[in-house]
């Protein structure tokens, strides 16, 4: 085996800039914070939500990307404590940057339990898809996103965005789709707290898109493709 000592991406940034940088890469502190949370995130779901999994044998290998429908910050929690061994450690959930990033102790909680990537909302730049691309293929990530870009107000699925086709179309990298049933009746974005009620998350088979075009027509046809395949996993569908 060839090893080759590179510097961490973010190098020379100074604490706060790292816990809102894209390059963020965890520490041995910081693994051991989410390896501790994630502990604790899988006894809370399963004693307060009575969390199910179906379609767990669909996980590949990192890197890939685990996508699912979004109505509740319970999304996020709930397909992060899914994942084992490797593509647990080397999972990054993208968060709303003006949700998750705009104090320090909110940020820190964001980088550090859940290993959150910021992405700004009506800011997000091309440069920025671009960086989280790379990473996902140089570093084999795994990483957590909800195409619709923000949690449903009334529980139904939205129209996907094209950034995720922008992350992987003319790509070999996996695309993961779920479909998350309770959290929205759990923990609606009007409601504060979360209250205990039944989750279950269904995992579908991987989706590939090596022959997409990397341009907006193919962004747009990945897009589509993710949000009938996390469709198609809705009881009922």
């Amino acid at each position: 085996m060839d090893w080759q000592l590179k510097p961490a991406r973010d190098l020379g940034l100074s604490g706060r800039d790292r816990l809102r940088s894209l390059s963020r890469e965890p520490g041995l502190p910081a693994a051991a914070i989410a390896f501790l949370w994630r502990r604790l995130l899988r006894g809370y779901l399963a004693l307060f939500h009575g969390l199910r999994v179906s379609g767990v044998e669909h996980l590949p290998p990192p890197p890939f990307v685990l996508i699912a429908n979004h109505a509740s910050h319970l999304d996020a929690l709930t397909l992060s404590a899914v994942l084992r061994g490797a593509a647990a450690r080397r999972a990054f959930v993208l968060a709303a940057g003006d949700t998750f990033f705009t104090s320090l102790p909110m940020a820190a909680f964001a980088a550090h339990a859940i290993n959150a990537l910021p992405i700004w909302r009506r800011r997000t730049r091309s440069s920025d898809l671009t960086t989280l691309r790379m990473r996902l293929l140089e570093d084999r990530l795994v990483l957590v996103l909800f195409p619709e870009g923000t949690r449903s107000r009334d529980g139904a699925i939205a129209r996907f965005q094209p950034g995720i086709g922008a992350l992987i179309a003319g790509t070999a990298v996996p695309v993961v789709p779920c479909w998350i049933e309770g959290a929205f009746a759990a923990w609606p974005a009007q409601r504060r707290l979360p209250r205990p009620g039944p989750l279950s998350l269904r995992i579908g088979a991987p989706l590939r898109f090596e022959t997409a075009e990397n341009g907006r027509a193919g962004w747009e046809t990945v897009a589509t493709a993710c949000e009938a395949a996390v469709g198609d996993l809705a009881p009922g569908a």
